[in-house]
């Protein structure tokens, strides 16, 4: 894959170039870019498959570039690398497929750059956003903002979604992420696929294994995926739970 940088930093651009060149499968196209307008000429002379984009630049930023190219019908896939991390929500407006924090780490360059060979970015990116952002359906993929930068984890890999006071833990197969988004609104999105089971709990309603009664009185849920590790029933959903199992 071709890949182009623009940052208006030339020691930026020179480890960027480095870290890029030291991966399988890349290719860092010549010259690089060091602001927003250069930017556009060079992608239209160019054609990179990938552009790693800096966002605070002189003249167009970064964002200002990416929501350019969200008007061409076959856009790059847009990496932002920038030292900032306060732009992550603007970034996925503008169809970003990665959001990367300088000092940029070689291992999360590479994980970014291979979802930038998955599906189609700007769909991609448009599937992140909360459905009374984006006016759409439902997300099929949830973002996190993590060490890594932004993590993306399709839904069919949500377990659950718990609720501890401002934040959201979103478990899914491979760990746990933190969420800014309200429990209400995320039930509200995802309803269909998801059953509340307890005031601060919704679960993936295919992850449902059985439910229980201990010994105490109190009802707890198994869920796949999540062996050993089940999850309290609150009384006034023990019904709808039974109920839902009934047609699964």
């Amino acid at each position: 894959m071709n890949v182009l940088i623009v940052d208006d930093e030339p020691l930026a651009r020179e480890r960027l170039s480095r870290l890029v060149g030291d991966l399988d499968g890349y290719r860092v196209l010549e010259p690089s870019a060091s602001n927003g307008e250069e930017a556009l000429s060079l992608i239209e002379e160019l054609r990179p498959d990938v552009v790693l984009l800096d966002i605070r630049m002189p003249g167009l930023d970064g964002l200002q570039v990416a929501a350019k190219l969200c008007e061409r019908d076959a856009p790059p896939a847009v990496i932002f690398c920038t030292a900032h991390d306060e732009f992550a929500l603007d970034a996925f407006q503008v169809s970003a497929v990665g959001y990367l924090v300088k000092p940029v780490r070689p291992e999360h360059l590479a994980e970014a750059l291979k979802k930038a060979e998955r599906p189609n970015r700007v769909q991609l990116a448009a599937l992140t956003r909360p459905a009374a952002v984006s006016g759409t359906g439902p997300r099929s993929h949830i973002s996190a903002r993590t060490r890594k930068g932004i993590e993306l984890i399709p839904l069919p890999q949500v377990i659950y979604f718990i609720a501890d006071h401002k934040y959201v833990t979103l478990r899914h197969e491979g760990g746990e992420v933190l969420l800014d988004e309200p429990l209400k609104a995320l039930e509200d999105e995802f309803g269909e696929r998801f059953v509340r089971i307890h005031r601060n709990a919704l679960v993936y309603r295919d992850r449902i294994e059985r439910l229980q009664r201990t010994p105490l009185g109190h009802f707890q849920l198994f869920l796949k995926g999540l062996e050993g590790e089940p999850l309290t029933v609150s009384r006034r959903h023990v019904a709808g739970v039974r109920k839902l199992m009934q047609n699964l």
